[in-house]
């Protein structure tokens, strides 16, 4: 099997756990919009953009800096190591949040709801405890067994929020005194998406047992200060990746004017804007998927002869890809988003989601772009494109939001990952030459772009939408033949 097969080949099974699995946990979205008014699910909307922030805090970028140095060296030490960092910050930080969690609530202007903040705690400490053994697997080439311990997880999630959220309520109402009266408070409301990935959780506690039961902790602090001489400049790249995703959600409650949308709140709005982001995580799971499977893959490609020239096709082949899911993502759009977005308000920020899924768009291409700064151990130069990018959104976020409402968060956030994609593509070919397709790069995503552009312009229209499709489709088809030939031949 050639390389670039066995990286499609896992970036497949990297897929089925991560947007196959979110894309079923994906299928709660209709549940929460047809039970929770847009207030309630605003309150999920702010609360786990926080948790996308101190997710990050929590590994401080030990993850990729594990990847660099057990390929460098044999054996469990960096792997030890590694955990026994996090295992111990991971339950010092959330024993401070939950010491803290009524302080929190109330600054949050979600008084008597501390609990919501402990149980955050505890989730944010398993996800960070796991993230090394998940690394572990991906390294060892292990994507099976990663992708059944993520799928298992959503599974446990989801049939945990159809119980509480669903199945509870009509039960209840059957049999006000039965059993389900005894496990069952209708007032927690949305508090049991939390609880529901609590538990969920729990469950990688119990699939790592062996990794638990061989792990020695250990501490070396020369080898810690070389990790995190790798890892802090990580830590401030992920820090500025998740303040370009995140930043909208945690500030347009607090950044819009009142009465900005006559008749909606601004804790509605939130919840509206959260509920059509979700649509945009069709492109950030396919994104993801790949880098799982991309990033200990040209770590171990680098040391070939022809690994540029491999690196290359792969972006123009992920940038086909890509582009075309954006275009038949809003093309289709008005057909497919009523089915998950149940109430008719929260289509009303359909317009934000093309501006945004081109963003996610701009992320995968900049993680195809990272390789050059990884390779060369100058990660420094990722946190400094990083911190620009954040910048910008933070910069267009507090300017447009006033003026745009959330359509300024989604624009925002389109020209930031472009900004970063453009620095990191000049400074790259500086460091790490790769001769990428840039025109026919750029060539993808403009035609893509264009053919959204006159979609919108335009009556709505299934039949046309298919169209634009097969046009776009036609470009690969002619350009790209030969490749997909050889591709094909080995």
């Amino acid at each position: 099997m050639s390389i670039l097969k066995k990286l499609a080949s896992e970036t497949a099974v990297y897929g089925l756990s991560s947007v196959l699995g979110r894309m079923l946990n994906y299928l709660l979205v209709p549940l929460y919009t047809s039970v929770f008014l847009p207030s309630e699910y605003g309150i999920v909307t702010e609360l786990y953009a926080y948790v996308a922030f101190l997710n990050i805090l929590y590994i401080y970028g030990l993850e990729t800096a594990y990847f660099r140095f057990s390929t460098k060296e044999k054996g469990d030490q960096y792997f030890n190591l590694a955990l026994t960092s996090i295992l111990f910050s991971s339950l010092f930080l959330s024993g401070l949040i939950w010491i803290f969690s009524d302080l929190i609530a109330n600054l949050l202007q979600y008084p008597e709801k501390s609990h919501y903040i402990k149980w955050l705690a505890a989730i944010l400490a398993i996800d960070a405890i796991v993230a090394i053994p998940f690394a572990r697997l991906r390294q060892i080439g292990k994507a099976k067994s990663f992708a059944v311990f993520k799928l298992s997880n959503i599974a446990v999630n989801i049939l945990l929020n159809l119980f509480f959220i669903l199945w509870c309520p009509m039960l209840l109402e059957a049999n006000p005194n039965g059993f389900i009266a005894s496990i069952y408070d209708p007032k927690l409301g949305v508090g049991y998406v939390f609880l529901s990935n609590l538990i969920a959780n729990g469950l990688y506690l119990i699939f790592f047992i062996p990794d638990w039961i061989r792990v020695k902790l250990r501490f070396n602090k020369a080898e810690w200060t070389r990790m995190m001489k790798y890892a802090w400049p990580v830590l401030i790249i992920g820090f500025a990746g998740v303040t370009n995703e995140m930043l909208s959600r945690a500030i347009l409650k607090y950044r819009l004017p009142e009465g900005f949308y006559e008749g909606y709140t601004n804790l509605e709005i939130l919840g509206i804007f959260g509920a059509c982001y979700k649509l945009a995580v069709f492109m950030t799971l396919s994104v993801q998927a790949f880098r799982y499977a991309f990033e200990p893959f040209f770590f171990a490609q680098a040391k070939e002869k022809n690994s540029p020239q491999v690196f290359s096709k792969i972006m123009t082949w992920f940038v086909l890809f890509t582009a075309f899911s954006w275009l038949a993502l809003c093309v289709f759009m008005p057909y497919y988003a009523p089915i998950f977005l149940r109430q008719d308000s929260y289509l009303m920020a359909l317009d934000a989601v093309p501006w945004l899924l081109g963003g996610g768009l701009f992320l995968g291409v900049f993680y195809n772009l990272s390789l050059w700064y990884k390779l060369t151990d100058k990660t420094l130069y990722g946190a400094y494109i990083s911190l620009i990018g954040a910048l910008s959104t933070f910069v267009l976020n507090w300017l447009l939001i006033p003026i745009m409402g959330y359509m300024g968060s989604a624009i925002a956030t389109f020209i930031s990952y472009l900004t970063m994609v453009v620095i990191s593509y000049v400074w790259g070919a500086r460091h790490y030459p790769v001769p990428y397709q840039a025109l026919k790069v750029i060539g993808y995503i403009s035609f893509a772009g264009l053919g959204i552009f006159i979609n919108t312009l335009l009556q709505q229209s299934l039949l046309r939408a298919v169209l634009i499709v097969l046009i776009f489709l036609t470009l690969p088809i002619i350009l790209e033949r030969r490749s997909f030939q050889k591709l094909k031949a080995k």
